[in-house]
Parts: C-alpha cells; structure tokens; sequence
C-alpha cells in the first residue's frame, strides 16, 4: 500500500481509467463469492479464514517466465512472453487462463521501489492491478501436479504505458479457479520488469563499464620444471574441459569478443595455457609426481589461445597480479609478514609483463580487485602496498550516504593517491545463482536493463559512469545471461559502454562517499573464507628457506623464479572454497623445496678403521640437482680431539649438477680407540645445510709395536750371530794348538769347512722374512696411513 501511495500523483491514461470501471463490477463480485465461501466456519473466524484463503489461492499455481521478447519495448511493438504453469494446489484449476496485469499506479522511478517489487511474491489487486481485457489466453483444466505451456502475445498500447520512462512492473498471472476458491481469481502470478524510455530523449546516457573476469583456480604443481629442462608438470589435466568448445573459459572468450567490455585477466592463467601449448605432464593419482602422465591439451590450448587474442584486440586488458592473490587474506591473517607483501608487488609487475607479451596488448595494471570488493583500512593498505593505486571495491562495502539521491559516478579518492572504483553490487551480483533455468536468467537480465534505466533517470541532467564488476568465475549460463544483457543495455537509449580506464578517471561525484569502512564493518561471511594465518606462516617459512637454498646454487632464477610463481599460486583467490585443495597446493610447495635442499647431501659412510699415527678420512657428497652449485662448506668433527686430530676440519666444495665429489682430510691419531666423527654442511655465512652423517673411525696405533718387535728381534740376531761367530774361533784355535798346526793348512780354509758350508744353525738371522703385515680390521673400511 505504501508504494500505491507513492504513485498516487500519477493518474492513469482515459483508456485506463475506463477498462478499470469496466472490471470493477467483475472485481465486486468475485471478491463477494470469496468472502461467501471464507464465511464457511464459524463467524468469528471468517477475517483469519479469508487472509488464508487469500495468500493460498494466489499459490496454487507457479508460474514460470521462460522467455519475453523483445526485452526493450517501443511504441507499436507487441510483447510475446512464453512459459509454462503447474498446478501445485490439492485441487483441479478450472475455467484457467493467462493474463496480464499491470499495476494502477503506473510505472516505477526508484532503484528502492524496483526492490520492493522484487520482494513481494503473492497477488494484491491494489498493487498488481487487474488483467487486461482482451488478450487472454485460454487454458486447459490442469489436475493436481499437471502443467501446460503458454505463449501470450500482447501490444504495447495494451499495457497503458505512459509518456514518461520508467519501469513497469508486469504480472504475468493464471487467473481461474478451483475448489478452495470457486470464483475467479489470481492462482498465481510472476512479476517482469518492462524498462519504459518514453519521451526521456532528453536525458543523459549512463556510460556503462562491464568488466568481463578471465581467471581460474591455479593447476601447474609446484614441483613444475623448476630445476630440470623437462615439461611441466600439472596438478590435473582439468583445463582441457574448460578451453575446449563448449567449456566454460571457451565461451567467455567466444561471447566476449562479441561484446563492449573490458577484459579483467589472470595472468597465471595465460602463462599455464601457454605452457600447454607445449609437451606438459600431469601428475599421478594423489599428486604423484613421480609418475606423471602426458598432458592432452596442446591443441585446445593453442586454439584458445589464438581466440582470446583476436577477442581482445581493440579492447581494454587489465591485467591482475599474477596468480590473482587474495590481498584480504593478506590483510587480515599475514600481518607483518612483509615478504608475502613484496610478493605480490612482484606479482603486479610479472602480471602485466605475462599479459602483454602473450596477448600482444598493453594491459593497465596497479588494479586491486579484492573479493566482493569488499574493503577496510587493512585491505585498502595492502593494495597500497603492494603497488596498485586503483581499487576496485562494492557500495555494499563502501556504501553511499543515505541522503544521495541518486546512484553516483564509481571513481572517488579515498586518499594517499588511491582511487576506489566503487562498482555497483545489484547489478554486478545480478547474475549469481542458478542461470541454468532460462526464468531465472530472464529475470535477471530484465533487471540488469530496469536497473540502468532508473539509473539514468534518477539523475537525467548528469552523466554518470558506473562499473559492474561480476563474480570472478562466471558459469556458462551465468556468462550467456550477462552477455544478453550487456548487449541490450548498450543498443539502448539510455547506456553507452565505456572501457574501465576511462571509468577509473571519471570525474567523481562530490556527494559520494570516500571514506573507507571501518574492519568491524568487513563481512564476516567473507572473513570465513579466507586463507588462514597458518598459510601464510608456512609461505613466510618457506620463503626464509629458499633463501638460504639459493646461495649455493649458480642459476638462481632457475629455482626462485617458479617458486615465486608458486607462492603466488598458493594465495589466489581461486582457493576460496577449497580448504582441502588450498592445504594440498601449499604443503607440496614446502615438501618440494625441502626435497631441492636434500638433493645436495653427504653420501652415508661406514665405520672405518686408521692404522698409524697418520691418515686420511674421505667424504663425498652428491649434487642430485640439475646445476652446478658452489658456496658449501663440508666440516668434519670429532668428539675426541685428544685422541683424534682433523688437519684442516672444513673445506669449499663446489660440484656440477648430476656429480658427486670426494673430499680427504687429513688426521693424526696420538692413542688407539675409537673416535665419532660428524660430517656437516655449511653455507658461507655459517648456516646448516641440510642434514649430517655420523661414522665412527677405529684407531690402532699398531705401527709402532711391530718396529719395536721388529727391532728387538734384529738386535738379538746380531748379538746371537756375534757370539756364535766367537765361539767358532776359540774353538778353531782350541783346536790348531792341540794338533800343533800339523794339519793346520792342508785345506787352505783356516780350519773351516772345505765347500764353504755348513749346517743352518738355529736362530739366524736368513730364517726371518724381517716383513710387516697388518690385515684388515673386520670392523669395515681401511684407510693407510
């Protein structure tokens, strides 16, 4: 009643007037039999019966809306509106028929008024009005459950519109009725809106700037190419459904490149297209990537491509940080961790690097695109920081002044050289939902077209510039309604498109709001969906280890490059509704690089054993990584420097990629037993480098002995052999005495044997090989020293 009072001032046309006498009777009379049956129970009862009889009669029926055409009427055209009704009452539905009703009160001026329509479901005759006479159309007696299609065509001069633009609100309503209601009346109806120019020729058009999302959920695995010339590798070959004809990236470059809008792109997305343009693998079952497949994309990718090039030439890209990362995440969860900030400001700039050189554009780029557009003090700072001086935000989120009038231009400064390019939420959610049902989409573009009709006419003499910026991933049927609505709203009279950069530089409206909302004010649906701290923790722990990675290694880019692109992966926006996924992404991304790091390792050692004073001790370590690396210190230490000394205890080492090296270290072992000896690595500056080996050295001063046995043993020879050699004289002389030398030198030998020879006599010194022989200790390996 409320609204029927606001347009009370506006009197209907002379043949409205008439055809409302003219049904008043009817009206009369249908409504007595209502109130004779309602009257059925007892008297005191009859006012609540009536009300009920009432909002259940106009239900009875559901009607669907499946087509109207055309969307934007004119003087002399005929409105065809096609769908069908089921009966949903206990009851059969008689002497049925479609009708068209249009509201007394003429059209509607207000986007307010417009919702409260949008609000109301079931029949009142003081605001819908009665039906038309004339352009009825029959219908069949429909039993419980039955339905029936319809096509109703009707003229515009029938529908009473008047001179001046607006919207109509039409109620296309089963009229009839059944056993509840044996008289006739509304079983059920369903409201369209009708956008009215009328003789509004006067008035300024609404330049309108659609932005059209190209983005996707990330799918390169971590892992990729990042230290290998091989292909990348893929988390899933999902991509293939959504570039081939018919899926859905394939029908928003399709529909797009027909429209005036201008294209909002990922640039990970790009780069992973393009990168299935070429050999790709994906991984395994449960992201195994040690057995991947072949991708099975290259044709569609090259197709897509190839379109999305020719669909955006002449148009305006802008090109979003690379991976589109989730900056509310970033306000609200990695507070002080400013590596994730310098993050994405390189994302920016890689962004629109990407963008330009696979599409062949120069893309705007410094644009923040938070979710929803929603913003507060610590969103609006990260996008600051992050680079980007434009932000593209919502009037649900940063909302107009009661007072306003009128709906003002999007571009306002909210300070520190920040533009908030405030986007329209009832359009830009207008197309959320289930457009897969052709009402519901028809519905929606009706009011995409009545919504930018009263925006011009609440301010005809101004010139405005509105942005509407839709959910980030469109569905087909949510794509296909937007298109359809895109293109009658700029063949209208009363929209013309604009591309964003010249909405982000339109002159703002002096009564709009610039003040940023306050964080209490942020949705707390939105905050349940954001990344948690703990990502964000665990990305800034990854970061610090990849920077000690690096230094030992001599193509650096090889490594920091995909592991940027990672991290920025890992805080898309794409993530929102998928925790699971999201955990997955950033888990591999930390197993990945602690895998690189213990690619470069000391090899296992066994025990070993060092006979002598002196030896040496060799280590070796592996370079599993495709690339030299250099900057590494290997150390040795042992917990018994008394007993056990290490010459010099670290050395550089540097090894190419795919090679293992041996380092020896010298050792002087002062006493026998054994020694623990720990193998590290350690960067340049100090740090430890992956794990260590422990061995154990088994120490046997047995060199020593054996020269003192040996020694010993000679000298006792010598002295053994001096003291036979004298006794052999005395007894020669003993013996030449006695015989007075008679025989004295008859063998010319001086009494000795006369070949020369003798019996070996025990102990000498020939029997002894005089040879030092140490065997092996069974305890494992021998080291000499």
């Amino acid at each position: 009643m409320g609204e029927a009072a606001q347009a009370a001032g506006r009197a209907p046309t002379a043949p409205r007037r008439r055809l409302l006498r003219g049904t008043a009777l009817l009206a009369g009379a249908a409504l007595l039999t209502g109130l004779l049956q309602a009257v059925g129970a007892t008297a005191s009862h009859a006012a609540p019966e009536l009300a009920a009889t009432a909002a259940t009669g106009s239900r009875a029926a559901a009607v669907t809306v499946t087509d109207l055409s055309p969307r934007i009427p004119s003087s002399g055209d005929s409105i065809t509106v096609t769908g069908t009704v089921v009966n949903n009452g206990k009851s059969k539905i008689t002497d049925a028929r479609m009708a068209a009703h249009v509201p007394p009160g003429g059209a509607v001026h207000t986007r307010s008024a417009l919702l409260s329509e949008e609000s109301r479901t079931g029949f009142d005759v003081t605001l819908d009005g009665k039906d038309i006479n004339g352009h009825q159309v029959t219908m069949p007696d429909l039993a419980p459950g039955q339905s029936a299609k319809f096509t109703m065509k009707i003229p515009v001069s029938a529908l009473y519109l008047g001179p001046s633009g607006g919207v109509y609100v039409v109620g296309i309503a089963l009229d009839g009725q059944n056993a509840e209601v044996p008289a006739d009346h509304v079983l059920g109806i369903k409201r369209v809106f009708l956008p009215w120019y009328g003789n509004s020729s006067g008035a300024k058009s609404t330049r309108l700037t659609n932005l059209w999302p190209l983005t996707d959920r990330p799918h390169v695995d971590p892992r990729g190419d990042s230290d290998s010339q091989q292909s990348p590798i893929f988390t899933d070959d999902d991509l293939v459904k959504e570039l081939k004809p018919g899926g859905r990236l394939d029908e928003m470059v399709r529909l797009g490149s027909t429209l005036p809008v201008t294209w909002a792109v990922d640039p990970d997305l790009l780069a992973t297209v393009e990168a299935m343009t070429k050999p790709y693998r994906v991984a395994g079952p449960g992201g195994d990537v040690t057995h991947p497949t072949d991708g099975t994309g290259s044709t569609v990718a090259k197709q897509w491509l190839n379109s999305l090039k020719t669909a955006v030439a002449g148009h305006q890209v802008v090109a979003l940080p690379f991976g589109d990362p989730d900056i509310a995440s970033l306000a609200h969860h990695a507070k002080g961790q400013t590596s994730d900030l310098n993050l994405v400001k390189t994302g920016t700039a890689l962004g629109k690097t990407t963008v330009d050189l696979i599409l062949g554009v120069q893309s705007l780029t410094n644009v923040a695109w938070p979710v929803d557009g929603a913003i507060d003090p610590s969103v609006v700072s990260v996008a600051r920081a992050s680079g980007a001086d434009q932000i593209i935000t919502r009037n649900d989120s940063l909302r107009e002044h009661a007072t306003l009038d009128h709906t003002p231009t999007s571009a306002r400064s909210i300070g520190g050289g920040t533009t908030a390019v405030n986007t329209d939420a009832v359009l830009s959610t207008d197309f959320d939902g289930d457009m897969s049902k052709p009402q519901n989409a028809g519905l929606a573009i009706q009011d995409y077209l009545a919504q930018t009709l009263l925006i011009t006419l609440e301010a005809p003499d101004t010139q405005r510039s509105i942005v509407v910026a839709p959910q980030r991933m469109p569905s087909i049927a949510q794509a296909k309604a937007m298109a359809v609505a895109i293109a009658a709203a700029d063949s209208s009279q009363w929209a013309e498109s604009a591309d964003y950069g010249t909405a982000a530089k339109a002159k703002a409206d002096p009564k709009a709001n610039h003040k940023v909302p306050s964080s209490s004010a942020y949705p707390k649906s939105l905050r349940k969906q954001e990344l948690p701290v703990d990502a964000f923790r665990q990305l800034h722990e990854v970061q610090l280890n990849l920077n000690d990675f690096v230094v030992i290694l001599t193509i650096k880019d090889r490594v920091t490059v995909p592991f940027r692109n990672a991290m920025l992966r890992a805080t898309s926006t794409g993530w929102r509704g998928d925790d699971s996924g999201e955990k997955a992404y950033r888990d591999s991304i930390g197993t990945y690089l602690t895998d690189l790091i213990d690619s470069v390792h000391i090899l296992q050692k066994s025990n070993l054993t060092l006979s002598g004073r002196s030896g040496t001790i060799p280590v070796t370590v592996k370079n599993e990584l495709g690339q030299q690396i250099n900057g590494l210190v290997l150390r040795l230490s042992s917990n018994s420097n008394i007993r056990l000394k290490i010459k010099d205890p670290q050395q550089p080492i540097t090894i190419d990629g795919g090679h293992t090296r041996t380092l020896k270290f010298q050792t002087t072992a002062s006493a026998n037993g054994p020694a623990q000896i720990t193998a590290h690595l350690y960067t340049q500056n100090g740090a430890l480098y992956g794990g260590t080996v422990d061995f154990k050295v088994q120490l046997t001063n047995v060199t020593d002995l054996v020269m003192l046995i040996i020694a010993a043993g000679l000298l006792l020879l010598v002295l053994a052999g001096v003291r036979i050699y004298r006794q052999r004289k005395r007894h020669a002389a003993a013996e030449g005495g006695t015989n007075g030398g008679t025989n004295g030198g008859a063998n010319g030998d001086g009494g000795g044997d006369t070949d020369g020879t003798g019996p070996e006599q025990p102990g000498d010194p020939a029997a002894d090989t005089g040879q030092d022989s140490t065997e092996p200790s069974p305890a494992g390996e021998k080291v000499d020293g």
